[in-house]
């Protein structure tokens, strides 16, 4: 049985279910946990309770939300093993600012900007790019829940792009990287590209192969600005908000205060057969 802090019941409110319902929920989801150990997934109220919320509720759902999400974290060693923000190639591409939750939007969902050309392809993985994004990805759910419950809306920056970016991404990777997506909790409501080059498309087609008709709805392409509505957009983005440095900076600092984070959630993945 689990235990639940105070702020955790606070927590419990669904648009079309019933606090006790939710608990019941719950409740059957961490028996679901303890009954597969395999999945071997976080038991505690709060995960739980934020998968079944971004499910909609529906338990069923949840469990095949949460069998994907700890499946992918135990296949893609590359992203998930030896997460250290401490590391020498973690800490540039955390200076660099590859990956910079801002706020939210009019609608109140998470928006992150993805500096798809800040690293130098002869120096940084695309595996160690896509290793330091998840890294924040997973603190920012854990700091800011109840946004990133309400989707997540990503633009990706495509100032400075080079052949050798684009090179970067085989197949087999955008493949992984689109599916990635999806087994994450919280859903990508839109993904919009800006400051894209002439021939921005045929690159993306190779990533629109393997999207979910959903997804690929939701890809926007822009040559630049934004269309988000949000009031901490970046100076770059045309906006009030903080710059790509300040906010490099700021999330930084926040994986270096919280590494024991990474090594907890480094417990967290399937029992591969």
């Amino acid at each position: 049985m689990w235990s639940r802090s105070s702020s955790a019941r606070r927590q419990v409110s669904a648009p079309d279910s019933d606090p006790e319902k939710v608990l019941r929920q719950v409740q059957e989801l961490s028996d679901w946990l303890v009954a597969n150990p395999h999945v071997n997934g976080c038991n505690t109220f709060e995960n739980l309770h934020f998968f079944l919320r971004t499910a909609k509720y529906d338990v069923e759902r949840t469990k095949k939300k949460l069998k994907t999400f700890y499946q992918m974290r135990a296949e893609r060693t590359e992203w998930f093993d030896n997460r250290d923000p401490h590391l020498p190639e973690i800490q540039e591409l955390l200076q660099l600012g590859v990956f910079l939750p801002i706020g939210t939007d009019s609608e109140k969902r998470m928006v992150v900007v993805i500096r798809t050309a800040a690293h130098d392809p002869k120096k940084h993985t695309q595996n160690n790019v896509f290793k330091t994004s998840k890294m924040i990805l997973d603190l920012l759910l854990k700091l800011d829940p109840e946004s990133c419950a309400e989707g997540m809306v990503a633009i990706l920056d495509m100032q400075g792009v080079q052949l050798g970016h684009a090179l970067q991404l085989n197949p087999k990777l955008i493949k992984r990287s689109v599916e990635s997506w999806t087994a994450y909790p919280c859903q990508p409501k839109l993904l919009e590209f800006t400051n894209s080059p002439r021939h921005v498309n045929i690159f993306l087609n190779t990533f629109r192969i393997f999207m979910t008709p959903k997804i690929r709805s939701r890809v926007m392409v822009r040559r630049e600005g934004t269309s988000v509505n949000c009031t901490q957009l970046p100076k770059e983005l045309g906006g009030q908000g903080p710059s790509y440095a300040e906010l490099a900076i700021k999330w930084k600092q926040l994986l270096e205060e919280n590494s024991d984070f990474y090594v907890e959630q480094d417990k967290y993945k399937s029992k591969l057969k």
